[in-house]
């Protein structure tokens, strides 16, 4: 299939990219650790009681470990696109000593967008700022609503549009340097098409603050989030670029700080018990404004 998307997402690259990191990652990963502890404080505003959680995109497992904390009697599936995430899972997490006992695969390498699970097999998806690395999110919202079971929940965070802006102003040129992250309001309107019901969704920023541009790129580079778009510019970029895009993004410095600012659209919403009605008639979406 001809793609003219230079947006679209290289998996492949993706994948090798966390995969080297995965040793570096947890140091660098700032606004991750940030988000997945705005995500479990928000776990005590539902009551469930899941089986088995999905952790889709689980990284170096952290989530993993919070989630088997609070819900000891449930199983928890660590999946990642990264062979290496999943080495760097078992190696750091002791809660794994208990549930490899069981004779089901507890940690899965795979694609969120084709996910290797059956059919309501799940009691909960969770998933930290992965949705982002997804090409289609209306596939892999599809497949989340395909392995959930009715009445289950699905809580996620991603990157909105802001993220990274000053280094998208920053380097302007014919190729591609940022990824495309999707709007609120568009994600609002792929849960309702893929039949989730009572969708929730909300923006937080983050700002981290560097001296220079050396030090996030860096951080990028540590966790991971490396340019794997079609767009991008093949080969090393040269030293003039690096020094332009170090020019341009001094008018973005306060108070003797580069800022790179991340949104983060934070989103749950339900999988109905009856599944048939919640695809033929229209489901609210509800935004929340915070302060």
């Amino acid at each position: 299939m001809q793609r003219q998307d230079s947006y679209f997402l290289d998996k492949a690259r993706v994948r090798a990219a966390f995969h080297r990191a995965a040793a570096s990652y947890d140091a660098a990963a700032i606004v991750q650790k940030l988000v997945r502890e705005e995500m479990t404080s928000r776990l005590d505003l539902v009551k469930i009681a899941p089986n088995t959680i999905l952790d889709a995109g689980c990284g170096t497992g952290r989530g993993s470990y919070l989630l088997d904390k609070r819900f000891g009697s449930a199983k928890v599936i660590s999946l990642d696109l990264a062979v290496g995430m999943l080495q760097q899972t078992r190696l750091t997490q002791p809660w794994l000593q208990r549930v490899l006992r069981s004779t089901t695969p507890t940690l899965l390498c795979a694609d969120i967008e084709k996910l290797p699970l059956a059919d309501a097999s799940v009691g909960m998806v969770w998933s930290n700022l992965a949705l982002q690395w997804c090409n289609d999110l209306d596939t892999a919202f599809a497949e989340f609503y395909r392995v959930m079971r009715p009445e289950s929940l699905l809580m996620f965070s991603t990157f909105g549009p802001d993220t990274l802006k000053e280094l998208r102003a920053s380097s302007q040129n014919s190729h591609t340097h940022v990824s495309r992250f999707v709007d609120m309001h568009d994600i609002g309107d792929a849960l309702v098409r893929a039949g989730f019901s009572a969708p929730v969704l909300d923006v937080e920023h983050y700002t981290l603050t560097y001296d220079d541009v050396k030090g996030m790129m860096r951080d990028l580079k540590s966790i991971g989030a490396h340019n794997a778009t079609d767009g991008r510019a093949r080969g090393l970029m040269g030293k003039g670029f690096l020094q332009s895009l170090a020019q341009n993004y001094e008018r973005f410095r306060q108070n003797g700080k580069l800022p790179a600012t991340f949104e983060v659209v934070f989103g749950h919403a339900w999988k109905p018990e009856n599944t048939r009605l919640s695809r033929q008639g229209e489901v609210p979406v509800q935004f929340v404004k915070r302060k």
